[in-house]
């Protein structure tokens, strides 16, 4: 499963100040709105998770505790009032309180589950782009294969109820006032002490191994996208549950393209003379295909020239973000005696009018002076 990244939706950096996430989300709304679209149901869909992410970023707080957390500062109760402590709502209260002396083997469960684990993944920008399947290797703590995971190696049950903890899993210790709940250390959670444990495991049923996965990478991810690998975690203990596994993805440097959210950004250097002229220049697109860029007569340095629909994927969606080119006029350092001589001739002709900038800017200083 992969959360859908609120600044990539709205197509802005994490560090994006207020001002420029509100015009973000305007454009973006602007663009999306249904009613511009003929009631399309995925623009629909894309407009109403477009609103959920700057609810989310406009308001401090949320958008901290979702910097932090993700979505998952969300979830579990999101706006409920016992929601701060952990609970989601009164039937988790009732279930807290009451639940074991209802459930025992419940609890058990749960205190035996598996741990998460956590896979970090770096991939190219033409990964993130189309996509990928990955086979990535990871040692976590498996079923034992000499015990197959019951932690003992007799045919019969050689599982015994803890009498530490009366086979809840948990023990009570009174501080004061209160009174504090830890796990077990006698079955470290499970309730049950191996008579005769495995040597491979020490009765645990598991053990360190190394395994490979494959895992497939849906395109359009971005730096800091999580995807969740439901069981993949480590193996809980004699049957418990087992925990999940989240990969967090991280993108290599590109030699060309900067990224923000769906839109690439190279900055391209071009002569004076083109800047001044006019031209084209081509750049290698990141599905391969090549993106010819028009440069108009009088281009300035700085100016960005949008070339739309050849940026990178959409995540979880359809359509693709743009492809920038950030202009940077360069002044020739080396030029020959010819050159030069061609030049000079130009300026003799040049009368103020073929740099209305700099000749508003001279106009503007000599006014200052009172020249």
């Amino acid at each position: 499963m992969v959360e859908q990244d609120y600044y990539q939706l709205l197509g802005v950096a994490r560090g994006a100040d207020d001002a420029t996430i509100k015009a973000a989300y305007r454009r973006l709304a602007k663009e999306h709105h249904p009613d511009r679209r003929n009631g399309c149901k995925q623009s629909e869909a894309h407009f109403k998770a477009i609103n959920e992410a700057y609810d989310v970023l406009k308001d401090p707080q949320k958008r901290a505790a979702y910097d932090r957390f993700g979505t998952a500062a969300f979830q579990n109760g999101g706006g409920d009032p016992f929601g701060d402590a952990g609970f989601n709502g009164f039937s988790d209260i009732f279930s807290t309180i009451f639940g074991e002396f209802m459930d025992p083997r419940g609890q058990r469960q749960n205190a035996a589950r598996g741990a998460d684990l956590r896979y970090d993944l770096e991939m190219t920008l033409e990964e993130a782009f189309s996509g990928a399947e990955k086979t990535i290797t990871i040692n976590a703590l498996a079923a034992c294969e000499n015990c197959g995971g019951r932690g003992c190696t007799r045919s019969d049950n050689c599982a015994s109820t803890c009498t530490t903890c009366n086979g809840m899993g948990k023990v009570r210790a009174q501080q004061g006032f209160f009174v504090v709940e830890r796990g077990c250390p006698t079955c470290r959670g499970s309730g049950e002490v191996i008579t005769d444990p495995c040597p491979s495991c020490d009765g645990e049923g598991r053990a360190v191994t190394k395994r490979s996965l494959s895992v497939k990478i849906p395109a359009g991810v971005d730096d800091g996208t999580r995807i969740r690998v439901g069981g993949e975690g480590e193996t809980g203990m004699r049957g418990a549950a087992s925990g999940d596994l989240y990969i967090f993805v991280h993108m290599k440097r590109h030699p060309i393209f900067a990224r923000e959210g769906t839109t690439l950004i190279a900055e391209c250097p071009v002569s004076f003379t083109t800047a001044a002229l006019g031209g084209a220049i081509s750049l290698p697109g990141v599905d391969g295909d090549t993106v010819e860029i028009k440069i108009p007569a009088g281009v300035q340095s700085g100016e960005q020239l949008r070339h739309r629909g050849a940026g990178m994927s959409v995540l979880n969606g359809r359509g693709r973000g743009d492809l920038i080119a950030r202009i940077l006029v360069e002044t020739p350092t080396r030029m020959s005696s010819k050159q030069k001589k061609l030049l000079e001739e130009f300026r003799a002709t040049e009368t103020g009018d073929e740099c209305p900038a700099a000749k508003g800017f001279f106009s503007r200083i000599r006014d200052a002076l009172g020249g």
